[in-house]
């Protein structure tokens, strides 16, 4: 990986740019990520919030709740809905910013480092028994 990283959305609409190192890699099995996907899991980038910058185009966001605090903020591509962004909390200032690794430039660089949400995992859904399980959020953001 090489620092900035970038990506973007397929359209080209939302272009993003990063400066900093992840802080964490993982996949996450939980139904609302498989909702709003439409897949098994979601590939996510964790990062801190201030590295994630917009290049190109403006957010346009959507709101879950959360069993951590609040709401999730997603943010999606306001031309073709692309999802973009995930991890981050309504209100006041979140410390990391998600990123969808699919969104990545080059995104052959993601390595899940654990699994996520598992308590709500698909019986399909092949996951890696050589990483770390957390029936939901890991311990180090719990206490975000």
């Amino acid at each position: 990986m090489k620092i900035p990283f970038t990506g973007g959305c397929s359209c080209g609409a939302i272009r993003y740019e990063c400066t900093a190192k992840p802080t964490m890699m993982f996949k996450c099995h939980c139904r609302d990520c498989q909702q709003l996907t439409g897949s098994g899991f979601v590939p996510g980038v964790l990062l801190p919030s201030g590295a994630f910058r917009l290049t190109r185009g403006q957010l346009r966001y959507h709101f879950t709740s959360s069993i951590a605090r609040g709401k999730h903020k997603r943010g999606f591509c306001p031309e073709r809905g692309s999802r973009i962004t995930g991890g981050e909390f309504e209100g006041g200032q979140s410390q990391f910013v998600g990123i969808l690794a699919g969104t990545l430039d080059d995104p052959s660089w993601f390595q899940p480092q654990m699994d996520i949400f598992v308590s709500d995992a698909q019986p399909w859904d092949q996951m890696d028994p050589a990483i770390p399980k957390f029936e939901q959020y890991p311990p180090s953001r719990t206490n975000e």
